[in-house]
């Protein structure tokens, strides 16, 4: 039988951390017959991180370097290609990912160490990639404003990507940084059902939130742009053209897509999920997941990963593109114009000249 997970949690289960030499499982005793459900409360530790600019090699994303000021999500998305990440901190990629966070206190004061290091050359950094920056413990932690902070001071161009309106707190550095050319703001746009991603992405800002804080930065002269994604067969790939043009109304001018990743424990998880709130389609969901990912529930190599292949992933590419190419959104990257040329190395004096 499926359990639905408590209101506000995208999920219900905990499984075993893969990383752990042994595991425990709870039984039925017939001493003690009170049912004491386990605690849902936010727990958020601190870490001391010794360094925060991570490099990618991967030829499927459009960034060299990334930083995350959190470890961990409370959004609670179901699908979040990040779960996996938090075995390697002894913990669950279940409610653990939404429930036990940890924040690297020290960010801002690592992040301008690394920044000063000898021989540094600037590439954007991707704010918030792993998991949101601007997730709810953002507000009382505000480690991605002190990054943004740092960031400006020193004219470093990053582009942040986000499914928080939390990020409009933040409006003064963004529009300075856009008025110099170092800002881009991607949306991750899922729905624009306000009950589907209640159960999706449980404490994420609603569509409507999002296409407003969109607008907001878009009037304000920061450019934005949308990410469809993840786009799941048969739960919301038929909302992708209605998606696309809602972002271009609320100031877009580029957007990307992906299909529905599944690696790792998230494969299990997701099908948790779909036999909780979609049992009649469960397994037709599968099924074309699997056909887009050569019959397996993920397929992880380099050019595939992010598309997928087959019919149903051909047919959603020529649906991105084709819609894209209508309204305007597959003119530029969401990077393309950002300057780099403007960084002032910490700790050196600026010439007057």
């Amino acid at each position: 039988m499926s359990v639905l997970p408590p209101r506000g949690r995208g999920t219900a289960s905990n499984p075993h951390n893969r990383f752990a030499p042994t595991r425990s499982e709870a039984e039925h005793s017939d001493w003690y017959e009170e049912d004491v459900p386990p605690s849902r409360a936010t727990e958020v530790r601190s870490e001391r991180a010794k360094t925060v600019i991570s490099y990618n090699r991967s030829p499927d994303v459009g960034f060299e370097r990334s930083v995350n000021p959190y470890r961990g999500c409370e959004h609670g998305c179901i699908y979040c290609f990040a779960r996996p990440s938090h075995a390697y901190w002894d913990l669950s990629p279940g409610i653990d990912f939404e429930t036990r966070l940890i924040a690297k206190t020290n960010l801002a004061d690592v992040l301008e160490e690394q920044l000063a290091k000898p021989g540094y050359v600037p590439q954007p950094i991707a704010l918030g990639i792993n998991t949101d920056a601007y997730q709810p413990i953002e507000r009382e932690q505000r480690l991605t404003r002190r990054a943004l902070e740092i960031l400006l001071r020193h004219k470093h161009p990053l582009h942040l990507i986000t499914k928080g309106s939390l990020i409009l707190r933040d409006l003064d550095l963004l529009q300075e940084l856009a008025s110099q050319r170092l800002v881009s703001v991607a949306f991750s746009l899922t729905t624009l059902d306000d009950e589907l991603k209640r159960i999706m992405e449980p404490r994420a800002a609603s569509p409507g939130a999002r296409l407003r804080a969109m607008r907001t930065l878009h009037e304000h002269g920061i450019p934005v742009s949308v990410m469809t994604a993840p786009i799941i067969p048969m739960i919301n790939d038929r909302e992708l053209e209605a998606m696309l043009e809602a972002a271009r109304d609320a100031g877009a001018r580029s957007a990307g897509y992906v299909l529905l990743r599944l690696p790792l424990e998230i494969a299990g998880l997701f099908e948790e999920w779909l036999a909780a709130h979609f049992p009649e389609r469960a397994e037709h969901v599968m099924s074309l997941i699997r056909q887009s990912r050569g019959g397996k529930d993920y397929d992880s190599r380099f050019g595939t990963r992010m598309r997928g292949e087959g019919h149903f992933a051909d047919l959603l590419a020529q649906r991105f593109k084709l819609a894209s190419r209508r309204l305007g959104l597959d003119k530029r990257s969401s990077d393309e114009g950002l300057d780099c040329g403007l960084f002032s190395v910490p700790g050196r004096q600026m010439s007057l000249l």
